[in-house]
């Protein structure tokens, strides 16, 4: 069964990267996003193949969430930290929750 949730969330990291670029110049916005968009699609690919196959996936989002978290409590800007947080919360708990034994 595809992730298209994962595809999704992997694709808006990674325009979230350009557009930090675009609009800023901002050389890290372009690398990172991209970096992680392509872990993170990565990660929805092994979710593809196996559904509980999430650590790829989970790792990412933890670390975005934990990243951008803290970026959204400095700035307490929702664009672009706030809602990157809010994702990734999201996604931690959906992988998370595919590792608890059923």
């Amino acid at each position: 069964m595809t992730d298209y949730p994962g595809y999704v969330y992997a694709a808006t990291i990674s325009l979230g990267g350009v557009v930090g670029y675009i609009k800023a110049g901002s050389l890290p916005s372009l690398f990172f996003g991209l970096t992680f968009g392509v872990l993170a699609a990565y990660g929805a690919s092994r979710v593809s193949a196996n559904p509980r196959d999430v650590i790829v996936a989970l790792l990412v989002s933890l670390v975005l969430l934990i990243v951008m978290g803290i970026r959204f409590y400095k700035s307490g800007k929702f664009m672009p930290a706030g809602l990157v947080t809010v994702l990734s919360l999201i996604f931690v708990a959906r992988y998370g929750y595919r590792l608890i034994p059923q």
